[in-house]
């Protein structure tokens, strides 16, 4: 059976053709359609058409429920409080004088951060003073409230299919509290702790997340998971020497995705 995908994401693996995204689905040439009506399942079909093929019984990659939660640290983080997984403290405020709410679960600093649509460090605030938070106001409603763990270093664990398949350290730059690659933090190859991995893989299968990379940091002996990202970068994968297109190809050969 042909491996068929929408998204780009696999565009350079030879064993799957890539049919793009049509906001129309009768944008599709009869034939295109037809492939993606007889496939057994769908590689990245995007959270649009993942929402009308999961209604329609046929499988996708990622699943499903891994497109539900993609660049929603709300809803990520409700789903980690309801599953117990550990997390740092988080509370999601709302309305209009909700500022002056923040101080009765918060003291400074702690983080502020766009709940929706941000990746890769942007829109993550450390919110030291009454300046700062008034500041932070004006960017978002609703605002999402993070306790500030002061950590110079996290783990990024990338889990595919049922495995973890990548692991590695995020070093933040001087004087920089983000972690992210894109702010310039330093990818670093030392083992990660076994704790971690289970962590990681623990918060996948708990979740139903079956692409993503998931953020964990230790904090005075505890491990917590920060937030998972679905669209996360390749930089940790080409430090390590990972050919990212040959390992998706081998995985779908192999039946594992």
């Amino acid at each position: 059976m042909t491996k068929i995908a929408l998204e780009a994401r696999l565009r350079n693996c030879k064993n799957v053709i890539t049919l793009g995204v049509r906001t129309n689905f009768s944008d599709y040439s009869p034939e295109d359609a037809d492939l993606i009506r007889r496939a057994e399942k769908i590689y990245y079909p995007t959270p649009f058409y993942a929402d009308l093929f999961d209604a329609a019984g046929k499988k996708t990659f990622p699943s499903y429920h891994t497109y539900k939660c993609v660049q929603d640290k709300i809803k990520q983080t409700a789903l980690f409080n309801l599953l117990e997984i550990p997390h740092p403290e988080t509370r999601v405020f709302y309305g209009r004088r909700w500022k002056n709410s923040v101080s009765d679960y918060f003291g400074f600093p702690f983080i502020g951060k766009i709940p929706r649509g941000s990746a890769m460090g942007r829109g993550v605030y450390l919110i030291r003073d009454e300046a700062e938070l008034s500041a932070y106001c004006e960017l978002t409603p609703p605002a999402y409230i993070q306790e500030y763990l002061p950590i110079d270093r996290d783990m990024r664990v990338v889990v595919i299919g049922s495995r973890v398949i990548h692991a590695y350290w995020r070093i933040a730059p001087p004087g920089e509290f983000r972690t992210n690659v894109a702010v310039g933090a330093t990818v670093s190859l030392d083992p990660v702790p076994r704790k971690a991995l289970d962590l990681a893989l623990h918060t996948a299968r708990q979740c139903r997340w079956d692409d993503v990379g998931i953020d964990i940091c230790e904090h005075e002996g505890k491990f917590y998971v920060l937030e998972a990202n679905m669209k996360y970068g390749k930089e940790g994968f080409r430090k390590a020497g990972i050919d990212y297109i040959q390992l998706m190809e081998s995985l779908i050969e192999n039946g594992e995705i």
